[in-house]
């Protein structure tokens, strides 16, 4: 396996989130638990050692919205909205919604935190936050073009440089670098990193 694609049924929503009934009768202990769960999940994706690709078509709110977040890539339609609404319900947006807003500023992940709106994908015109946006019909056709950019390197390179990702997200500038001259090294001792700088000098 090289690529994760995750995408929503139907033309609705990728995701309406999380039903609110998931929260009727939690105590401190078992929201602990549950969130720690979903945390889990988030981080799961976030880390899988293959390139992981979001299709967004719809509405993508809540821990739907964390997900999109928590891959390495995202294409969305031009009918998708996004939002955290988890305040609208009386809760705080956690886990992997920490990531806003890096992608959309911190002042527009404020707003759309502390508002739980639903906001249009068009709203983040230039932000990073999709990588595409296409019409709906395109979904699966651009989704692909990405999945074939992302999945022909070797399986050794992909993971090496998603762990260097979480690295460089977790620690100081030199412990990351220092981190990443021992992954780099470390790709040599793959016989595929070999054939594929053959390959490579083949090709040009």
């Amino acid at each position: 396996m090289r690529a994760v694609v995750f995408g929503g049924a139907g033309d609705r929503a990728f995701t309406a989130g999380m039903h609110v009934d998931s929260f009727d009768g939690l105590t401190p202990d078992s929201a602990r638990t549950f969130i720690a769960g979903l945390r889990e999940m988030l981080a799961a994706v976030r880390t899988a050692p293959v390139a992981t690709v979001c299709a967004v078509d719809g509405y993508c709110l809540g821990v739907g919205f964390e997900l999109a977040l928590a891959c390495d890539l995202r294409v969305a339609t031009t009918r998708s909205s996004f939002g955290l609404p988890e305040i609208k319900v009386g809760i705080p947006s956690v886990a992997d919604a920490a990531l806003l807003s890096q992608f959309v500023g911190l002042s527009l992940a404020k707003e759309m935190i502390l508002t739980g709106d639903l906001y249009p994908v068009d709203r983040f015109a230039g932000s990073g936050l999709c990588n595409a946006v296409v019409e709906p019909e395109r979904l699966t056709e651009a989704t692909e073009e990405w999945v074939a950019k992302v999945a022909g390197h070797t399986p050794t390179a992909t993971a090496s440089q998603k762990r260097l990702f979480e690295v460089w997200q977790n620690t100081a500038l030199a412990t990351g670098t220092a981190i990443s001259v021992q992954e780099f090294a470390s790709v040599f001792a793959a016989e595929e990193t070999a054939e594929q700088l053959r390959a490579y000098r083949t090709r040009l």
